[in-house]
């Protein structure tokens, strides 16, 4: 078959200035200035999938005919055989990369820019092949702080809770003697703290937000056991936290109304970034059987950095009243 264009150089009629080389079938992309003396065109470079040079039109503006001089019959012969070739190029190279020469199946070669078109996989659940702490119900994870904390038997990690921060609490619900809204018999929660105070002065200084927000009033106000009437300081001591020097401070508290109980706050330096001071807020209710004041200590020294060997496998599972 024959073509009423040759190959060759021609003016670029998208391109005032260049010419552009003709191939006989559809225009490439390779350009020279208009005044160069006439050469071979260079070899273009590969596609991206392997197949050879491209054939198929370069996609940029034209005047109304797509040939240097053809006119339209010229184009629909070009478009058409263009298709036709780019159609078995696309079969040829996939049958090429799918087999070996042996005719044995093989691994494809895949190019950066097959890589990029293919659908990337999920991620793995961890690259490290360790347990995630935070898909444990058994340990309460909170990554703000870089910490873990056990989770007792019977007690539950809520998806939200007043405070918003992370917490854990006892399963069952009560009743407050208040009136007015439910309690539960154990909860503790993480904080970050500010200042710069030691240990020592951060556990002072939030015992009494600790009491007041479990047996004075609650977040929104409501008096849930009555208010505070008195209370007792039972400890206030150094402790280890976490591998850090830590400090608390623990009250007994008689309220209005029910059975009162102990409060709990404990500082110390985070194990992570600046090493922002942590506070970890104990509530127990008085007189429950499953809440013995040993309990906060178990706790308290179950506490880890996040990404400890130690936190893995369940900690709080073993961790009971």
């Amino acid at each position: 078959m024959s073509y009423a264009t040759p190959p060759g150089w021609y003016p670029d009629t998208g391109a005032p200035g260049l010419e552009r080389w003709w191939d006989g079938t559809a225009w490439t992309a390779h350009t020279r200035p208009l005044a160069a003396a006439p050469q071979a065109p260079p070899l273009p470079p590969a596609s991206a999938a392997g197949f050879g040079p491209p054939s198929a039109p370069l996609p940029h503006r034209r005047g109304p005919h797509d040939g240097p001089t053809g006119g339209n019959r010229t184009r629909i012969l070009a478009v058409t055989l263009s298709g036709a070739l780019v159609l078995g190029a696309a079969v040829a190279g996939v049958i090429l990369l799918g087999r070996d020469d042996d005719g044995t199946t093989a691994a494809p070669t895949t190019t950066t820019s097959a890589r990029a078109s293919a659908t990337s996989p999920a991620p793995a659940a961890t690259s490290s092949g360790e347990s995630d702490p935070d898909a444990d119900p058994a340990v309460l994870v909170d990554q703000l702080n870089g910490i873990t904390l056990p989770v007792p038997e019977g007690w539950e990690r809520p998806e939200t809770s007043s405070a918003r921060v992370p917490t854990i609490r006892t399963e069952q619900s009560y009743d407050c003697p208040g009136g007015s809204s439910f309690c539960y018999h154990g909860t503790i929660s993480t904080h970050t703290a500010g200042g710069a105070e030691t240990p020592k002065e951060l556990a002072e200084a939030d015992i009494a937000t600790a009491a007041d927000l479990a047996y004075e009033e609650d977040g929104i106000g409501r008096r849930l056991h009555g208010g505070i009437r008195t209370h007792k300081v039972l400890e206030a001591r150094e402790t280890a936290v976490a591998g850090r020097t830590g400090y608390l401070v623990r009250w007994k508290v008689t309220t209005g109304k029910g059975p009162g109980g102990y409060v709990q706050s404990l500082a110390f330096p985070s194990s992570v970034g600046s090493g922002a001071p942590v506070v970890v807020r104990f509530a127990f209710d008085a007189g429950v059987p499953d809440l013995p004041l040993s309990l906060m200590d178990t706790i308290t020294r179950g506490i880890r950095p996040v990404g400890d060997s130690a936190t893995n496998g369940g900690v709080g599972a073993s961790v009971g009243p």
